[in-house]
């Protein structure tokens, strides 16, 4: 439904630039494949090839991939090797906030805080990273949807029991483990930039613990436990990271709140989960 949202308000806003819009989807349950919507529907699935004949016949001024989720989102790689343009955030941005080493060198750049955190391939690195890391661990794969294969483990063999199911199930994918800040609070914050200016649309608590996947937890508008410190921490963040990864467009970042310390957990260069929420709510940007 958000990505729906967002793709829909999409095609109204470039409508109204003045653009011809052009629709690829094959969901029939989405407002964004209704005949009326796009002046052009593709009810294709969202596969590189598809999508690769359909830009050869239209020739666009370009693709838009921050509204419609992972999914689009892992199309960039093809656009940007195949030449075409990316309205909006670049592939290299998008791809330094999915490269979670890449991410972590920008973050100690920017001086902000981030959770200890190690990459493995397989379960004897797993295994070995823990040592260093200390458990309680959250333990996801790397460039998948939200929390797909997420899991928070406090021992050994609950780290080897779920990398071999993840690697089993996602051949060839890395997985991030980082040390799971215990008791922490999460919080997330939407904002949109156009490279020079940053406006936070709004600021989210959760009322989960910190971990749980935010499109299947609560999060109230406006925090309801975070004191003055905490949100000018959360603010300062979310403007340098977006400015640092030159975003053209819109953002979510989500944070773990400890002792009166704002860690970054990731940063996402698209329309968040909880962005159409924000919109219908009117916030006044911060």
């Amino acid at each position: 439904m958000e990505f729906d949202y967002s793709c829909v308000h999409g095609v109204l806003a470039a409508k109204e630039s003045g653009y011809e819009t052009i629709m690829i989807n094959c969901n029939p349950e989405t407002v964004s494949t209704d005949f009326d919507t796009a002046d052009k529907l593709y009810f294709e699935p969202v596969f590189w090839e598809h999508i690769y004949d359909i830009i050869q016949h239209e020739k666009p001024e370009g693709v838009i991939v921050q509204l419609g989720g992972q999914t689009a989102l892992k199309l960039a790689e093809k656009l940007d090797r195949y030449g075409i343009k990316i309205i909006g955030t670049s592939f290299d941005a998008l791809d330094l906030a999915e490269d979670r080493g890449r991410f972590s060198e920008l973050l100690s750049t920017l001086k902000i805080p981030f959770p200890k955190f190690g990459v493995a391939e397989n379960a004897d690195q797993a295994s070995a990273l823990a040592d260093v890391l200390d458990f309680p661990l959250l333990v996801r794969p790397s460039y998948v949807l939200g929390g797909q294969g997420m899991k928070i483990v406090i021992n050994k063999q609950e780290l080897e029991e779920h990398v071999i199911d993840l690697l089993k199930n996602i051949p060839g994918n890395k997985l991030l483990l980082d040390h799971y800040l215990d008791g922490a609070i999460e919080a997330e914050a939407d904002a949109i930039c156009d490279g020079e200016n940053v406006y936070i649309i709004g600021i989210m608590e959760h009322i989960e613990p910190c971990g749980v996947h935010s499109g299947d937890s609560n999060a109230t508008l406006p925090p309801f436990n975070l004191g003055e410190f905490v949100m000018q921490q959360i603010k300062d963040h979310t403007k340098k990271i977006a400015l640092a990864l030159k975003t053209i467009g819109l953002i979510n970042i989500q944070f773990a709140i400890k002792d009166d310390i704002v860690y970054i957990i990731e940063a996402n260069p698209r329309a968040s989960e909880l962005f159409h929420l924000l919109r219908k709510r009117m916030v006044n940007p911060m």
